[in-house]
């Protein structure tokens, strides 16, 4: 049975991101089966950010988010978010998140918000020569080629339509890959036109972050996800957002991985629009633990 997103796919994931206020700073949350059992890490790092906004002034916006996975989450149940709301100052507001699900955390988050400013502007610029979107084909296309290949009790998840479509400029096969340097590309947005909320924009960002960032680690070593002999989980995720953007524009992800030693794997992002304006960055430490010989 295809358990896909009913109805609007897009109106589903903001339905699950946006939470139920069930007491004074404290959310639930419903849970996704992406097919693997344990919860998407995207998601309760969207839905941590979308309990923390929750309790600032909308003039405020996130800038930067630090958190921690610290247990596999339970996909069948929902989870409980409690916000710590340490300082409103004048400028900066600061708040702490813990993720509960059966009595103990799985994830914890510290967030800062800020007022509005200007100030001094730079950036790092978009890699040159990357192709657009345009005739890309999407990570759900590709697993309806390779759909004999999946595991039978996944295979469903994986090749129906998604609320953000994402694709990969220089894929590897999963079942067959080919080291490469540690440089990965990705284009992705919601498939269709988001509300004008930022706050929704910024919590969706956050959620689509975690697709593809900690696989980077393993294109040099000729090994993916799907490999038998690896254990994957994310370990850390942070995210420092610069500038307003759009999810619901094509942005790209340039992702790179400077180092893998001790089982660990770190990956660094970069986000662009399409005009190669630099809207977020992320960071992520990994596990990547390999088995085989």
């Amino acid at each position: 049975m295809v358990e896909c997103f009913q109805g609007n796919l897009l109106d589903e994931l903001l339905k699950l991101l946006k939470l139920e206020k069930i007491e004074e700073n404290i959310f639930r949350g419903e849970s996704q089966d992406l097919g693997f059992g344990n919860v998407f890490g995207g998601q309760v790092l969207g839905q941590s950010l979308s309990a923390a906004s929750q309790t600032v002034q909308s003039s405020r916006q996130v800038h930067s988010m630090h958190g921690y996975f610290m247990r596999a989450g339970d996909s069948t149940k929902p989870i409980v978010y409690t916000v710590d709301c340490i300082r409103d100052g004048k400028s900066f507001t600061t708040r702490r998140v813990v993720a509960v699900q059966k009595g103990r955390p799985i994830f914890s988050m510290s967030a800062s918000f800020q007022v509005e400013e200007s100030g001094f502007e730079h950036q790092d610029t978009m890699p040159p020569d990357i192709p657009g979107p345009e005739g890309i084909e999407s990570q759900t296309e590709t697993s309806r080629k390779i759909a004999h290949m999946i595991p039978i009790d996944i295979v469903d998840k994986l090749v129906c339509e998604k609320p953000i479509e994402i694709r990969v400029v220089n894929p590897v096969n999963p079942f067959a890959p080919k080291k490469l340097p540690p440089r990965k590309y990705a284009w992705f947005k919601a498939i269709s036109t988001m509300p004008d909320d930022m706050a929704a924009h910024r919590y969706m960002l956050a959620y689509a972050s975690d697709f593809n960032l900690s696989t980077t680690a393993l294109y040099p070593h000729g090994q993916t996800f799907w490999s038998p002999d690896m254990q994957m989980a994310s370990l850390d995720h942070s995210m420092w957002f610069h500038r307003d953007f759009r999810m619901d524009d094509w942005l790209l992800y340039d992702m790179n991985s400077p180092s893998a030693c001790k089982s660990r794997g770190l990956n660094i992002g970069n986000i662009f629009n399409r005009n190669g304006t630099l809207v977020a960055t992320v960071a992520q430490e990994g596990l990547i633990r390999y088995r085989g010989k």
